[in-house]
């Protein structure tokens, strides 16, 4: 590894700890007030918000740097509606043959069903994709390392954004996405990780009566 390959480091800005400390307070309030939704409005939401928030998703750290990403953002009406259709019909064959009755019960609180509506009412889906490899010059496949943790981190920025932008998210895995590669017209090497739908609430809007666990039971300081 040569020097040339790296520039100093420039833009890291240290806090004095008191700042520090207000600082995180802060975004942990900020966070702290975001809920997963499943009642959306269809108000439009400006485009270069959802950018921005792509964007960031776009600076998170990945093994090797490579990148593993795709994210497809949804916006046309037809295209979210054969989205639905994908989704209720794989969501049918779960509810009906795949799942079992205690998986059932752990979602029953959340008020999930079959029917999902907000893939069509919501303004925006975006669709993130984990490209397994990549393909070199002549066709040779590149593998990609720790591409799943990198889409992990990559994906929880994304719902950050959002948040932090003023807009409302629901995590959506299907129970089989394999349904999303051929709607969005996605090569083989890519693999649909989740679907994250954006846009503002609905008046009125409801969400289940839960709680975060507290700091001692997620965590150990040694």
């Amino acid at each position: 590894m040569t020097d040339e390959a790296f520039v100093p480091l420039s833009e890291f800005r240290e806090y004095p700890v008191a700042e520090m400390k207000r600082r995180a307070e802060a975004f942990y309030a900020e966070m702290r007030r975001r809920r997963t939704v499943r009642e959306f409005s269809d108000r439009v939401v400006d485009r270069g918000v959802i950018e921005d928030c792509v964007r960031t998703a776009g600076t998170a750290p990945s093994g090797a740097n490579q990148q593993p990403w795709t994210f497809v953002v949804v916006s046309d009406p037809a295209v979210k509606r054969r989205i639905r259709e994908g989704a209720e019909e794989a969501e049918k064959r779960f509810y009906t043959k795949a799942s079992t009755e205690t998986w059932r019960e752990a979602l029953e609180h959340l008020g999930t069903v079959p029917s999902k509506p907000f893939l069509e009412t919501a303004p925006y889906l975006i669709a993130i994709f984990s490209q397994r490899y990549n393909l070199g010059p002549n066709a040779e496949k590149i593998k990609h390392y720790y591409p799943t943790e990198s889409i992990g981190i990559a994906t929880g920025m994304l719902i950050t954004a959002l948040h932090h932008a003023g807009l409302a998210t629901l995590t959506y895995t299907p129970a089989d996405m394999r349904f999303l590669n051929k709607i969005l017209a996605r090569p083989e090497n890519e693999r649909a990780f989740m679907i994250v739908v954006a846009g503002y609430p609905a008046e009125g809007a409801r969400v289940p009566a839960i709680e975060k666990k507290p700091l001692e039971e997620i965590s150990v300081f040694v």
